[in-house]
């Protein structure tokens, strides 16, 4: 564990991994160490710490360049992460699944975040579109809170949501509502579906039998604008 809670040795706050335990940094795209808070940034480790795996088998150079030359002198961990003021940390999840809007290089999971945010959304699931004009576009799946129905409305609340809290150029240019999410039975969200669902490639979509509930996808399809 490289940021973890120590029970009765300091206040937690709900969703924070609360502090460093082995060197965990946060730094800047230049790999700066980035001090204080309130900051955000790339999560990175410094020092060498228990456990640490020392190569892929069969594809050393692989494990060097995914682990330690994004930023020299650091081991990059491959997720964000914020610090608030009083010096807790905030994991905002994996910056390597990246959307590249008008110049802006923003992670799916930060705008995810924001929409989640809103009190009437359950879940959400960002992923890149191609777009003539800004190179990528934002498309997300919304899950809403049960028993709240959707509206233009609620649309509009939820773009202004991610304006308010991220900026202008992280608006979603669509959002489309989600009764379910694409899973894998343990959990993990099928992105691949969904970039097909999105793109409107669905011949592409391929092999559902991982999924928990197949089922989802046609409900996706059939609430497609």
């Amino acid at each position: 564990l490289q940021i973890t809670p120590l029970p009765g040795a300091w206040p937690q706050k709900p969703g924070s991994a609360t502090f460093p335990f082995f060197g965990a940094v946060i730094v800047d795209q230049n790999g700066v160490e980035v001090e204080g808070g309130p900051s955000s940034g790339y999560l990175c480790i410094k020092n060498s710490w228990p456990g640490a795996f020392r190569t892929l088998y069969g594809d050393h150079e692989r494990y060097e360049a995914t682990y330690f030359r994004p930023f020299p002198g650091y081991y990059f961990t491959g997720d964000g992460s914020t610090r608030d003021e009083d010096g807790y940390f905030w994991l905002t999840g994996r910056v390597d699944d990246v959307i590249n809007v008008s110049g802006h290089r923003i992670g799916t999971a930060e705008i995810e975040s924001a929409l989640v945010s809103h009190r009437d959304c359950a879940e959400a699931a960002v992923v890149g579109i191609d777009h003539d004009v800004k190179g990528q576009g934002i498309y997300a799946f919304v899950t809403l809170v049960e028993g709240v129905p959707y509206s233009d409305q609620l649309r509009k609340d939820l773009i202004m949501t991610v304006r308010k809290q991220i900026g202008a150029f992280a608006a979603p240019d669509r959002i489309h509502w989600a009764p379910g999410l694409p899973k894998t039975r343990s959990g993990k969200i099928m992105r691949r579906v969904l970039r097909k669902i999105a793109s409107k490639r669905l011949d592409e979509v391929g092999d559902l039998s991982t999924l928990a509930d197949p089922s989802v996808v046609q409900q996706l399809i059939d609430l497609a604008d």
